[in-house]
């Protein structure tokens, strides 16, 4: 791949009066990536989508594709797809007629419009619908057209601005997996906004974290899950049994499932991975109060007496409100400053 292929974003600011909401950005998203931006509300990430948009104007730094500064060029002609929360489908027309919009505004014939409109419906899962009203469709429906339209153009770019907030957890579940389908089947390089951390590391290859307007790491959803060096990292990621702990003057902290070894003087926090809890016949005596499926496994949170909570993967699920006994593989743990 060229140096230059995708989009590179360099020392962005963007302000709302004397705000700064974007302070400082440097981002590079390889063609052909799937990027999510993640971070709590008002942290600046929809403001930093809707800037490379071009939907905002930018107060110093840069946002350029395939080595061209964007400077100046208006939305329209960006070539960049778009897709919101609220999906603005256009009332008075049909699915049909909402997903070729961008391709009758591109001037493609009547015929090939018509045969991209039915291979896309039925790409997001709603064949046999193109001639229903946009009013009529429930909100999972509604949001498989909007993408459908965000795509049809065949965008250079794909940017999705919390696109699943407004639907309830199952159906984002089910429709998450689905939108990355879909871009990785077209080959499109996207940017997915979300402050949801499982929805982003379903979505994306890579993540970028952010916070108070500025990213505070990038990287492949897989290594800052493996090693997320800080307890900011892991708290963002949504990391599962973040214990605070003090070394004494040996390296050594006291748990509750034993002593840790090892630990540096900066030290802050061990993490304890889910694979590393086992239910047993010996261990420390814990509640279970909610199982969830993740990747063909059971994670389960377990109460311990104190209120504090430690997660263990099980090939099983168990019951909430089950009393068990977990022990825990303490030679595993990642140390976090």
């Amino acid at each position: 791949m060229n140096s230059e292929e995708g989009l590179r974003v360099e020392d962005l600011v963007v302000r709302y009066g004397e705000v700064v909401a974007v302070d400082g950005v440097n981002l590079k998203i390889g063609a052909g990536e799937i990027v999510a931006l993640l971070g709590p509300s008002g942290c600046g990430k929809s403001t930093l989508l809707r800037a490379i948009a071009g939907l905002l104007p930018i107060g110093s730094g840069s946002v350029a594709w395939n080595g061209d500064d964007l400077a100046g060029v208006p939305v329209h002609r960006r070539g960049f797809g778009l897709m919101f929360q609220d999906h603005a489908l256009f009332p008075h027309r049909n699915v049909a007629e909402n997903v070729g919009f961008g391709l009758r505004m591109q001037g493609i014939s009547r015929p090939e419009r018509t045969k991209r409109v039915a291979e896309l419906v039925e790409l997001v899962g709603l064949a046999g619908l193109g001639e229903r009203t946009v009013g009529t469709l429930s909100g999972g429906q509604a949001q498989r057209v909007a993408l459908a339209r965000a795509v049809a153009p065949q965008p250079s770019l794909l940017l999705l601005d919390e696109p699943l907030g407004s639907l309830d957890r199952a159906l984002r579940d089910r429709l998450v997996g689905e939108i990355r389908t879909v871009v990785v089947e077209l080959g499109l390089t996207a940017v997915h906004v979300t402050h949801d951390h499982d929805e982003a590391m379903s979505v994306a290859d890579h993540l970028a974290l952010m916070d108070g307007g500025m990213i505070t790491r990038v990287g492949p959803v897989a290594s800052l899950l493996s090693d997320p060096v800080d307890v900011g990292t892991a708290q963002a990621l949504g990391v599962d049994s973040v214990w605070s702990v003090a070394a004494d003057s040996r390296g050594r902290a006291v748990t509750p499932f034993g002593e840790v070894e090892g630990l540096r003087p900066d030290t802050a926090a061990v993490l304890i991975r889910p694979e590393d809890v086992r239910i047993s016949e010996t261990g420390v005596a814990v509640t279970v109060t909610s199982a969830r499926r993740r990747d063909g496994a059971w994670l389960l949170t377990c109460a311990l007496a104190g209120g504090a909570e430690i997660v263990a993967r099980s090939t099983e699920r168990v019951v909430e409100g089950t009393e068990v006994l977990v022990s825990v593989d303490l030679d595993n743990v990642s140390l976090l400053v």
